[in-house]
Order: structure tokens, then C-alpha cells, then sequence
């Protein structure tokens, strides 16, 4: 059974899908089983890694940079979009990138916490989340 916002990879040909509605299938591609894409969720000791989506909230929203020490945009090492999304799943937005691109999404709204990914096209998937504490 699939999910809303899985991600899929076909081994042969490279399709990478991502999941709009959920079903129970099994989704193939070139005659084999797709393989199921895990995001990198990095520990605390990740966090300046250049691969983990830094997200900043801002008086209108969010600004998602893809790692503290800057990603290279170079044709054989980029990031490929970057998409932030609200926990529940119901908002989405993602933002397609040229090589020459900075690696950078902004949000506009009004909610408090949100989980990030990015996808690089040599090392794969991956994610953070942005939870605001409120204090009592």
C-alpha cells in the first residue's frame, strides 16, 4: 500500500515517481517493482551537512536553503527541487532547479511547523522538520 507524498524509483530506467493518491497496488516500472525512496532524516550531528534542508521561519513564512555550507549547483552535482509541505500533507510546495540555480524555496503562511526535502541528484532524498515550541 502506498502513501500520499512517497517517493519511487525505478533501478532500470530512473523514473522517479511520487505518490498524488494512495492505493493498494504495487507500482512497476520496466517490469519490476519500484523501490520505495527513504529520505536521509539527519541526526543533530547532520545539521551542517550540505544536503539537509535548513528551514528559517520569517514573518510571512518559511525560507527553505538546502544545507548551512552551500550545495554546489554545477551540472554533474545539484539539487534537483526543493518541496516543504505542512505535517498533515494537505499543503505542498515544490520548487524545480536548474543548476545554476541557489537552492533556496519560500513559503508563504501562516502555520508553525514544516517538514522539508530536497532531492540531489547524486546523493538522494533528504528531509527536516521545522516544529515551533510554544511556550506556556
Amino acid at each position: 500500500m502506498t502513501e500520499i507524498l512517497e517517493f519511487y524509483k525505478c533501478n532500470i530506467c530512473g523514473n522517479f515517481v511520487e505518490v498524488v493518491l494512495p492505493g493498494d497496488g504495487e507500482l512497476v516500472c520496466c517490469g519490476q517493482p519500484m523501490e520505495k525512496v527513504k529520505a536521509h532524516n539527519p541526526s543533530e550531528e547532520m545539521i551542517g551537512e550540505k544536503h539537509v534542508p535548513f528551514i528559517q521561519k520569517t514573518d510571512e513564512g518559511f525560507e527553505i536553503k538546502i544545507g548551512s555550507v552551500p550545495h554546489p549547483m554545477e551540472e554533474n552535482h545539484y539539487i534537483m527541487f526543493v518541496e516543504t509541505n505542512s505535517p498533515d500533507k494537505r499543503f505542498v510546495k515544490r520548487k524545480y532547479l536548474h543548476p545554476s540555480e541557489e537552492p533556496v524555496l519560500k513559503l508563504k503562511c501562516d502555520c508553525d511547523n514544516v517538514v522539508a526535502r530536497e532531492l540531489c541528484n547524486i546523493h538522494g532524498l533528504w528531509m527536516s522538520e521545522y516544529k515551533e515550541t510554544k511556550n506556556e
